[in-house]
């Protein structure tokens, strides 16, 4: 594998590419799944099933994946194999089956494209080597795919409706599938692929590593009151469809602002107090959106919030995944980053949210994931304490 000083631009800007067109496909993807299957005459809590099938996959499908990658060091072969079997499911959308079928196709898919982030954030982690400026200035291209899609497919999904979902999928997992091919080669060391397998349950027995897991958890956990259910509430609230598009734009403009000038600033506080201030900012995020949606500017304020609430949390994490399951754990530890995060927290977000909203409303919904981002931040907090005593233990 090219050495992670040596990396050249090509490599970075396929990369690049990558991030693109993978963002690309879930710009447009998870924010109109729910319109989509509104649109198939599916009731709330059946949507929410149906959107949890995505996070269900995450329980199992990025680790499997991860461990395959770590035993064989085959990160990008991998990624072209699984963008062109989820490229190939994606067609089943096109088929009339009913809330069963498109569970089918969901969990078909949704099972290899949920491994594409941890087999290249594992191989980036690498070739970026702790250059978290560097980091950010690849990741934002991939926000950039985002905004792109999530603006265009928002005006055209007003204009002509949802019918055209399933080809806006065939088209931009093709696009993915192409980007794989772009990427160099890179594998592990021979040799390497031939040491003996590195344990990872005693990194998982750390105090630190369980307060990260659990406050990572509880973080994407209350963030899918978003993810999984922000069109919906705005749907509800009398948004057009455009105006849906344009505000998740605004979250992903932040976001790529976080991510080009993160390089300034992420190295002037401790990995796990920025975990603390990203839970804090991901609270206020959560409260105006239940308490204030209805008005414009405290929607747009709340969106704006993503800049910190993901975008500053997600590179903290990578780098505190980074530091915990160095060298060949790194694929099963990026992998566990998904499947605590996006697979527990994700299941449950949607499962849970979609029930309380179904009973209570959305605003109780945004409430619950309010006090889940407050204990996010408590256990960010309790990480952050442990850091901070053992470097005045290394110091004394």
């Amino acid at each position: 594998m090219t050495a992670p000083g040596g990396a050249s631009r090509g490599q970075l800007l396929a990369f690049a590419a990558l991030s693109a067109s993978y963002f690309a496909h879930i710009g447009f993807f998870n924010p109109y799944l729910p319109l989509w299957l509104k649109d198939q005459g599916l009731p709330i809590f059946t949507i929410s099933l149906l959107a949890a099938v995505q996070s269900f996959t995450r329980v199992f499908a990025p680790y499997a994946w991860g461990a395959l990658s770590d035993h064989t060091g085959e990160r990008v072969r991998l990624l072209r194999i699984s963008a062109a079997i989820a490229l190939a499911v994606s067609f089943g959308l096109w088929f009339q089956g009913g809330a069963w079928w498109i569970a089918l196709v969901l969990l078909l898919l949704f099972t290899h494209t949920s491994s594409m982030m941890g087999l290249t954030e594992a191989a980036m982690a690498h070739l970026v080597a702790g250059d978290w400026g560097r980091y950010g200035r690849i990741r934002l291209w991939g926000s950039a795919g985002f905004l792109v899609t999530v603006f265009i497919a928002g005006e055209w999904f007003e204009r002509f409706g949802m019918r055209h979902f399933p080809a806006w999928a065939a088209v931009t997992l093709g696009l993915v599938l192409l980007s794989t091919w772009q990427l160099p080669d890179m594998r592990e060391p021979p040799a390497a692929s031939h040491e003996a397998r590195a344990p990872i349950g005693p990194v998982l027995r750390q105090p630190a590593v369980r307060w990260f897991l659990a406050s990572l958890c509880l973080h994407v956990t209350a963030h899918f009151g978003v993810y999984g259910f922000l069109s919906l509430y705005l749907d509800s609230l009398g948004y057009s469809k455009a105006m849906i598009g344009v505000l998740w734009a605004v979250s992903v403009v932040g976001e790529i602002a976080w991510f080009f000038g993160q390089g300034r600033f992420i190295s002037r506080m401790p990995m796990a107090r920025w975990l603390v201030v990203c839970g804090v900012a991901g609270a206020l995020r959560m409260a105006i959106t239940g308490a204030a949606g209805q008005w414009l500017v405290a929607i747009v304020l709340a969106q704006a919030l993503h800049a910190m609430s993901f975008a500053a949390h997600h590179t903290s994490c990578i780098a505190m995944v980074t530091r915990f399951f160095p060298g060949r754990l790194r694929g099963r530890g990026q992998a566990l980053f998904t499947v605590v995060g996006y697979g527990v927290g994700g299941v449950a977000g949607v499962l849970l949210g979609g029930a309380i909203a179904s009973r209570f409303g959305f605003g109780v919904m945004f409430g619950a994931s309010t006090l889940l981002c407050v204990l996010a931040t408590g256990c960010a907090w309790q990480l952050e304490r442990i850091e901070r005593r053992a470097v005045q233990v290394a110091a004394a």
